[in-house]
This record gives structure tokens, C-alpha cells and sequence, in this order.
């Protein structure tokens, strides 16, 4: 009997019955997340302005009762929350970002791209994608403040700050992602983001070092793959201030970039569950 070729999906075939490539359509969304977030100004105002009042004010209130680093080159709050500050921005612009999932499936726009002959991963690597670059520019944006605390970055230095910026940039968005794509309503992505999100930028050791914590909250911030992006920049930034708490800058990136891949693998997954039905 002769080998019979099965189709491919509909859903992965053009009208020529040519396969449809990822890459097309996962840069019109990238683009399109790139022009929406723009657009709206305000939002990107308050991406910017929330965490930089926060990060001025408490800086301030801490800064003659907190010290931290060796003798020789001790640290006042304002600097240890720069890293802390400029990851918070990264976590406001992936929140708002992502909510455009539930925008778009109340708009109808979410079904139209689904029904489309394309695959889903083309959703997801469009959407992630638009997320991380939008979080990434945000915070490098907030990283030109870092002159006026006397930080001095120099070209490898800046590299490996772009490096960690984007990658817990990514893990944050395709995170928002996955929350999303299951929710109707902003109000319950909104309940999501203040039980989970938040207490995970909490426990990451922008507010407090690990090693000042409690013994429950000291095992929880390094469980907390968020703490090792922030100690990532925190060691990039501050390369002087060596502490009992040290993270290694190689092993940070690491753990960041595989807890990166495998958010983003649960979002491909998520994605591609034919359960999820959009809402109307």
C-alpha cells in the first residue's frame, strides 16, 4: 500500500497549502504591542514615574538609618533600591503589557488572530516578545538615573545589564502571559498581580537584603527566581559592595535565564490548549 501524506493542520496552512511561517505574524504583534503601549501615554508616564517616586521617597526616608556593604565602601539606600526600583518598572510594564490579552479577546481582536492560519506559538512569541522589549526600554530608560547616585557603567558593564534586564524583562511578561490568556476580566488579572506578582518583587531582595531577613523569608527570597535578577544587577551595578549574602553573577544569570525558558514553555503550553475558548 502506498504511503498516504496526512495534511497539515488548517490552522498551520495558507490557502496555497504552503506551510505559514512563526516569524511573519509574531512581528506584526510584536509591532503592534510596540504602537498600542505608545499610544497611551499616560500609561507610560506612570510605568516610569511610580516606581522613580517610590524609589526617591523611600530612598530618602532610609537613607541615614540603612548601611550596608564592608567598611570601606558602605552603601545608603537610595543606591541598594536602584536594582530594585529599575526591576519594579520591568514588572509595571509586563502587568500592563500583558493586559492587552484581555483587551484584545473582549475586542474580538484575539479570536480573529486565532482563527487565522497561523500557529499559536506565533501568538505567544509576538506577544512575549512585544512585552520584553516595551519592559526592557522602560527600565534601561530608568537606568540613565544612575549617574546622579554615582554609578559609573562602562561598555561590559552595560551589556550584561541589558542581558539581565531583558531576560527577567521576558520571564515577567511571558509570566503575565499565562495569567491572562485564562482570565475574561481585568479586575481578576488586577487580584492575580497583587497576590502573586507583587510579593514575588517583595521577596527579591529590592526592599531588604536576604541576608537581614528572617529564616522563612530568607528561604522564600532564594526560591525566588526574581531575587536572582536583582542581585544579577545589583552585583553589575555595585561590584565594590561584597557582602556575606553574595550571589554569583554567572549562577544569577543562569537560574534567571532557564526560569525564563520554562515560563515561557508554560505559556507556549497554555497557548496551545484547545480548551481555551475566548470569550465573547
Amino acid at each position: 500500500m502506498a504511503n498516504i501524506a496526512l495534511p497539515r493542520p488548517a490552522s498551520q496552512m495558507l490557502p496555497n497549502n504552503q506551510p505559514v511561517s512563526i516569524w511573519l505574524p509574531a512581528a506584526s504583534l510584536w509591532w503592534r504591542e510596540m504602537v498600542r503601549f505608545y499610544r497611551q501615554r499616560s500609561r507610560v508616564v506612570g510605568v516610569i514615574l511610580s516606581p522613580l517616586v517610590f524609589w526617591l521617597l523611600l530612598g530618602g526616608g532610609f537613607a541615614r538609618s540603612f548601611r550596608t556593604g564592608t567598611a570601606g565602601a558602605e552603601q545608603n539606600y537610595l543606591e541598594y533600591f536602584f536594582p530594585g526600583a529599575l526591576v519594579m518598572i520591568v514588572l509595571f510594564t509586563s502587568i500592563f503589557t500583558m493586559m492587552s490579552v484581555i483587551e484584545d479577546r473582549k475586542e474580538g481582536f484575539l479570536l480573529s488572530v486565532m482563527v487565522a492560519p497561523i500557529h499559536r506559538s506565533a501568538i505567544v512569541l509576538g506577544k512575549v516578545l512585544g512585552g520584553t522589549t516595551l519592559s526592557a526600554i522602560q527600565g534601561l530608560i530608568f537606568l540613565a538615573l544612575a549617574p546622579a547616585i554615582g554609578i559609573r557603567i562602562g561598555i561590559d558593564q552595560f551589556a550584561l545589564v541589558v542581558l539581565i534586564v531583558f531576560l527577567t524583562a521576558f520571564a515577567l511578561t511571558a509570566l503575565g502571559f499565562a495569567i491572562a490568556w485564562k482570565l475574561d476580566s481585568a479586575s481578576a488579572f488586577h487580584a492575580i498581580v497583587n497576590l502573586f506578582l507583587i510579593p514575588l518583587w517583595l521577596l527579591s531582595g529590592a526592599l531588604f537584603p536576604v541576608s537581614g531577613a528572617s529564616g522563612w523569608i530568607r528561604v522564600l527570597m532564594r526560591i525566588n527566581p526574581l531575587t536572582y535578577g536583582v542581585e544579577s544587577l545589583r552585583a553589575v551595578l555595585f561590584p565594590q559592595m561584597v557582602s556575606n549574602e553574595d550571589f554569583a553573577l554567572s549562577t544569577s544569570i543562569g537560574i534567571l535565564a532557564t526560569f525564563s525558558a520554562v515560563v515561557f514553555a508554560i505559556a507556549y503550553v497554555v497557548a496551545n490548549r484547545r480548551s481555551t475558548k475566548p470569550a465573547a
